[in-house]
């Protein structure tokens, strides 16, 4: 990670990857704060494109938490099971709509900390939802995030806690929601896992990833 990067490069880059991606938003399906919760933990190891397909469906059915708690686990499992991973999920969506109902009467919580007190909710989760639910400016750390801005030398690999500090750091606190979701669509159409187009990287220059040469069209770059 490169020591010293400030808020005029974060400024910067949000104005690159936005004219890049101008349709960049959340694209999971929702109404409430409750549906986006119940969507992200659907979204774990499962395209938002398929969540969205099960979620029409489901969220007709199950309206608030007190729904997803009076059917038989193994009803809400095989209605979510196209998702993957039915079985902890189904758990994940019981267990954090009783705390809702027992807790918070109901209503999803729109702070950090009562969010991430609910059973399945960790900080990518709950901050996705306060950023596109609540409002509030939140960094979500998926897989495409971290990616990215560690190739990038933003952050430090690995801890995502650590990747959310060092990009709030470099980030103008009105663009926090916004970087989440231009460094997502930046991840899935450019800075790809195992084969990114870094030829066509509106961020070439100032990328910081080793790798970067080996991935143009025309391979490796003299010096």
């Amino acid at each position: 990670m490169r020591k010293t990067l400030g808020k005029t490069l974060g400024k910067a880059v949000v104005e690159v990857l936005e004219k890049a991606y101008p349709d960049a938003g959340i694209t999971l399906d929702f109404t409430t704060p409750f549906e986006l919760l119940v969507a992200t933990i659907l979204a774990a190891q499962c395209t938002d494109e398929r969540v969205n397909r099960v979620t029409r469906g489901l969220f007709a059915k199950y309206r608030s938490p007190d729904d997803y708690l009076r059917v038989p686990s193994e009803e809400l499992e095989a209605d979510i099971h196209p998702t993957g991973f039915y079985r902890n999920k189904a758990r994940s969506i019981r267990g954090m709509s009783s705390a809702i109902v027992e807790r918070f009467d109901g209503r999803v919580p729109d702070n950090l900390d009562s969010l991430t007190s609910l059973p399945g909710v960790g900080r990518k989760t709950a901050n996705i939802v306060l950023g596109n639910a609540f409002g509030q400016q939140a960094i979500a750390v998926d897989t495409h995030v971290g990616r990215v801005s560690t190739r990038l030398g933003f952050a430090p690999p690995g801890d995502p806690d650590r990747i959310e500090a060092a990009l709030r750091e470099l980030v103008p606190r009105e663009n926090w929601t916004l970087f989440t979701h231009l460094l997502v669509f930046h991840g899935r159409r450019c800075c790809r896992s195992k084969t990114p187009r870094c030829g066509e990287c509106p961020l070439f220059k100032v990328c910081a990833w080793e790798e970067k040469e080996a991935f143009t069209a025309e391979g490796p770059r003299s010096r």
